[in-house]
């Protein structure tokens, strides 16, 4: 649709029919939640946006592609759907803190949680991919700094820079929390064209949030390791390009144990206190625990992905897989059917690995009898 022959008729017919699919599929995962947590006031402000807007997006459902004016109205009200819907990340992850809070979590309801909202965030991350193609494209304009672009996606979208941009403003924000931070060296290696920059079909803004939340992760970790020291180590990032994959490597000096690794990417999981809603506009460095959540969520949207590896009292590699050719970044969407519900009605089993205790069992029965 953003291809030169693209038509704003055949973008419109298919997002009216296309945005009321997702928007419900993702309500319905929303009303099989725990009623304790439909009942926070933070996820029911949440529900009543959804439902507003599929009611505004249904509207447009019999109208013609051919009237100019309705195709005017339609990326208006694009636009005042995106804008609804902003908050919405922070909005959720407050009404989790609000549950978690006033009921606890026992380990089903928490499994539950997080599978909801990994599928409930990539369902917004769709949403607003779809959203922003439209509206780029049709509006009228043009945007002058990125004249190239195909609505949100740069067909040469070259990854140093980004890189340079994530680690501006992280260190931007660094500076101003701890008055240090530390520098960056970056590493190319182009396995399809040597000693050329590294160029990928793909939208730039999400790269750069991915690689935004794992700079402040490293300067955090940086600057509270070196506390003592007048010297800050730089941070290693690697960018690799090969026949299939782009490769991203992230090296934060920080070891974080086993047992800690796996809970950065559960939602509403930081290692700092949580800020509060009112304060959210001013960027907190850390605190809701949604930025590695959606981060990976965001590398998966198109089929790539975001994992650490630790090595506990060293440091940790953060590498982000992303695919190499446009071709095989297709969207990965939650559908909502039989198997998505079954997911909501699990319940904890024995589990079916043994752990043995510290001390030795005692077999003089047992050997005795046989």
């Amino acid at each position: 649709i953003g291809s030169s022959n693209g038509c704003e008729k055949t973008s419109f017919v298919f997002l009216r029919q296309e945005l009321p699919v997702r928007l419900a599929n993702i309500m319905k995962e929303i009303n099989i939640l725990p009623d304790k947590l439909l009942s926070t006031p933070s996820v029911q402000l949440v529900q009543s946006w959804y439902a507003q807007s599929l009611m505004e997006m249904i509207q447009f459902l019999d109208k013609s592609s051919e009237d100019q004016r309705i195709l005017s109205n339609f990326t208006d009200a694009l636009i005042t759907v995106r804008n609804r819907h902003n908050n919405v990340v922070p909005t959720m992850a407050q009404g989790v803190i609000e549950y978690k809070e006033a009921f606890g979590v026992d380990p089903v309801t928490n499994q539950n949680v997080q599978y909801f909202l990994d599928r409930f965030y990539m369902s917004r991350i769709s949403i607003r991919m779809l959203i922003n193609q439209h509206t780029l494209l049709f509006d009228g304009t043009t945007n002058p700094a990125h004249p190239k672009h195909i609505g949100s996606i740069d067909p040469n979208c070259d990854v140093e820079v980004v890189v340079r941009d994530a680690y501006e403003s992280s260190k931007m924000l660094c500076d101003q929390y701890y008055l240090a931070s530390p520098e960056v060296a970056i590493q190319l290696v182009n396995r399809k064209a040597s000693g050329q920059s590294i160029q990928i079909v793909y939208v730039p803004s999400h790269l750069y949030h991915m690689l935004f939340e794992l700079f402040k992760n490293a300067m955090r970790a940086t600057v509270e390791n070196h506390e003592s020291s007048s010297f800050l180590p730089p941070i290693k990032v690697t960018v690799a390009l090969g026949n299939e994959d782009l490769t991203i490597k992230v090296v934060i000096i920080s070891g974080r144990s086993k047992t800690q690794k796996p809970r950065l990417f559960v939602s509403a999981f930081s290692s700092k206190p949580f800020p509060s809603l009112e304060d959210s506009h001013n960027a907190p460095f850390a605190g809701f625990g949604y930025g590695l959540p959606i981060s990976r969520l965001y590398a998966r949207y198109f089929q790539g992905d975001l994992q650490l590896y630790s090595m506990e009292g060293f440091g940790t590699d953060a590498i982000i897989y992303l695919k190499a050719l446009c071709t095989e970044s297709i969207e990965r969407l939650p559908v909502f059917n039989k198997s998505a519900w079954r997911h909501y009605q699990v319940s904890t089993e024995a589990d079916d690995w043994c752990v043995p205790s510290k001390e030795p069992k005692n077999l003089s029965g047992y050997n005795s009898t046989v």
